[in-house]
């Protein structure tokens, strides 16, 4: 599933119309070059989940964020991980087993995040849309109960 995303609303818009579907052992993975709306997108699939004016700061430096939500919410941002099981040492496996993560960076997982994930992950690839870097394009793919949730995602 490949979308048009205008701006920064409809980036943030695309995170909220996931959190919904969103279920505990699920990973939401968001790969992109800097700049491309991967923050905007977790804060608006968080703001979904929690409250509409929820203080969520891009984990760059703290490397993951945990939010009280139904279910449960871990934002990781795997940027200036060094190894993939760095990973699970700042908690990833606790955050699956409790509920769900939405992963920036998840390329820091190796060649086969599935290692390290369970069989339920939306993945989401974020590119510019127009040459003067204005918009983006979202391409869509869902492992294990995301290839069916796809289908009923309302944007």
């Amino acid at each position: 599933m490949t979308l048009v995303l205008p701006d920064a609303a409809a980036t943030a818009r695309l995170g909220a119309a996931i959190a919904p579907l969103l279920a505990p052992g699920e990973t939401v993975l968001l790969y992109g070059p800097l700049g491309m709306g991967k923050s905007t997108l977790a804060r608006g699939l968080i703001r979904a989940l929690t409250r509409p004016d929820e203080d969520v700061p891009s984990p760059t430096f703290t490397l993951v964020q945990f939010y009280e939500s139904e279910p449960p919410v871990a934002h990781f941002d795997l940027y200036r991980l060094t190894r993939p099981e760095e990973a699970v040492e700042i908690g990833l496996d606790e955050a699956l087993d409790e509920g769900c993560a939405v992963i920036e960076w998840p390329e820091r997982l190796g060649d086969d995040p599935s290692v390290w994930l369970g069989p339920d992950r939306l993945t989401l690839v974020l590119a510019e849309q127009a040459a003067d870097g204005s918009g983006r394009m979202a391409t869509l793919s869902g492992a294990g109960a995301w290839q069916n949730k796809l289908k009923s995602l309302h944007v």
